[in-house]
């Protein structure tokens, strides 16, 4: 079977998307609901939120503050099994080629496969792989955490510094924020922008001999993480004046060994991973290192384990009992029926303050496209705009435009039922606020309302001016995520239910979610720029006439007035 051919089908045998009959029987049902409030939706079902809420192991997840009904949940249940869904599942997990543009299997699913059951590409069973850099992970990590592996100078090594971006960043730092409270390793930090000053502030302090870093990079050729290497080698050779010094306190994570090598790293402190990873994706791979480091190897699998969890459901359960399916139905409601350009994460725990940012990455890099699986420009909308900040602080930020602005903002609000830190009655007001907003957001408040509590407390008039003001439409859509505690294996299950989301989404779409050409021609477009303006900065004359004006006249401004 091949993607292209048996499994994409489209929707009824190739009709567009936009002229399927699943699209528009939804977009007849939203004339419908439109005129529907949330309030009225519950008070017609008594048994809203028990047709509306599922749950897996220790996660809740309740849809039914959501602006939809079961209808509406069965006509999307239609499109999502006309769209191939469950076709396009089957082949990423058997390892098909469904990156058609790079012609790669897409397998971070194998990457946590706990089962560890045969996974064959190409004739070859990519397990085998998988658990030898696995294994190579625990031994390094446990080296270093129980001081086995020195420094040149024979010092144990007290901070992990991870130089990467994108994939290769994100994801670490999210998990190791997110798991801060098991970390009882070497302190980890990170660096990513090339801006010089996160290389400086991140190191300041820091003692050469007691740091190592881990260099991610998959081709060792990132113009940004190199710069970073580089610059982190120079610091460390100015404290230690030997070139020998580099392999005991450098190693890489990559699939270029030659580059590796000529850095002065040892190719045995080189960690592989495989091009059927997205970046976004490779948390699970090598890219994992510094989460061992600062949890420990086994932690470090028990996240594993929560997504293969996930996994495994999303494989089997059926697609109206199927978590990450509705997830994305909901999104794709939302996206294209109702004409919501966003979505907010909204993660009540301050762990969790990189979720969003990492699943900015995960979303909007895979469905931010807007050409088809055949190269024709869609006409529909694909990924929305992901953004966050956990609350309460979001509450005294933007909360405001999402409860009475005039944009519609789907919200998703993940809690914990308990926190790692007792604080006298700090988790159970954190919770009110949790549960306070999605109440809020649903229901409103009614000027009737507003009037009523007013009354006495101010005059007819007054009243008459402020009412307004204060009144709430309600109707805002939720979902709600509860969850027991903020475990690794927790965590591990709430990053798979958003990638598979994800995946979801991309094939009802009809789009490619593993690719990203779009970040390609701004790096192409770096490299020229910065030539140019090096040979300005020397004061050599340099022809910009292949730039627009305004950015030949940018580049001008910079180079003439930088010292």
């Amino acid at each position: 079977m091949t993607v292209n051919s048996e499994i994409d089908k489209g929707v009824e045998n190739g009709v567009a998307l936009e002229e399927s009959r699943q699209w528009k029987a939804l977009q007849e049902h939203y004339k419908y609901i439109k005129s529907k409030h949330l309030k009225q939706l519950f008070a017609d079902n008594s048994h809203r939120y028990e047709k509306l809420s599922f749950t897996l192991d220790d996660i809740l997840v309740d849809f039914s503050k959501n602006t939809l009904t079961l209808t509406t949940m069965d006509l999307l249940f239609e499109l999502a099994e006309a769209s191939g869904v469950e076709d396009y599942r089957n082949a990423m997990f058997s390892g098909e080629e469904i990156n058609f543009t790079e012609g790669r299997a897409v397998l971070h699913t194998a990457l946590r496969n706990r089962s560890n059951t045969k996974v064959m590409v190409d004739d070859i069973n990519v397990m085998d792989d998988v658990n030898d850099v696995l294994e190579k992970m625990e031994k390094f990590s446990d080296n270093l955490r129980n001081g086995n592996w020195k420094g040149y100078t024979g010092k144990e090594i007290k901070t992990v510094v991870n130089i990467g971006i994108g994939g290769s960043d994100l994801g670490p730092v999210m998990i190791c924020e997110a798991m801060k409270h098991y970390c009882d390793g070497p302190e980890v930090k990170f660096v990513s922008n090339v801006d010089g000053t996160d290389f400086v502030e991140t190191t300041k302090g820091l003692n050469p001999e007691e740091t190592l870093f881990i260099v991610a990079s998959k081709t060792f050729t990132t113009q940004e993480t190199m710069t970073n290497a580089n610059s982190a080698k120079k610091w460390l050779l100015d404290t230690l004046e030997d070139e020998k010094a580099v392999g005991k306190h450098f190693v890489a994570l990559s699939t270029n060994a030659e580059g590796v090598s000529e850095f002065g790293i040892d190719t045995e402190n080189m960690f592989g991973f495989w091009d059927w990873v997205g970046g976004r994706y490779s948390w699970p791979s090598a890219i994992g290192l510094s989460v061992c480091c600062a949890i420990g190897y086994d932690r470090f699998v028990e996240v594993l384990e929560g997504a293969h969890a996930v996994d495994k459901h999303f494989s089997e359960a059926p697609l109206k009992e199927n978590i990450p399916v509705i997830m994305a139905l909901v999104g794709i409601w939302y996206n294209n029926f109702v004409g919501c350009e966003t979505s907010v994460i909204l993660p009540y725990s301050q762990y969790l303050h990189r979720f969003a940012a990492f699943f900015q990455q995960g979303d909007m890099e895979s469905n931010g496209k807007a050409v088809d699986r055949d190269g024709n420009k869609v006409s529909y909308e694909t990924g929305p705009v992901i953004w966050g900040e956990p609350g309460t602080n979001g509450q005294h930020a933007f909360y405001q435009l999402i409860h009475q602005g005039t944009k519609i903002i789907p919200a998703d609000f993940i809690g914990f039922i308990n926190s790692h830190n007792s604080v006298g009655t700090h988790h159970v007001k954190l919770m009110a606020n949790f549960f306070a907003q999605t109440e809020a957001l649903m229901a409103g408040r009614s000027e009737a309302d507003v009037r009523r509590e007013l009354a006495g407390k101010m005059s007819e008039e007054d009243i008459d001016k402020i009412a307004p003001h204060k009144v709430f439409s309600g109707n805002r859509p939720t979902t709600s995520i509860l969850v027991n505690k903020l475990t690794p294996n927790a965590l591990g299950k709430l990053i798979a239910l958003y990638e598979m989301k994800i995946f979801v989404q991309g094939i009802i779409w009809r789009i490619n979610s593993f690719d990203q050409w779009g970040v390609e021609l701004g790096k192409v477009l770096a490299k020229k720029i910065l030539s140019q303006e090096e040979e300005m900065i020397k004061g050599g004359k340099v022809d910009l006439s292949e730039h627009d004006p305004s950015t030949a006249a940018l580049i001008r401004h910079f180079a003439y007035n930088h010292s």
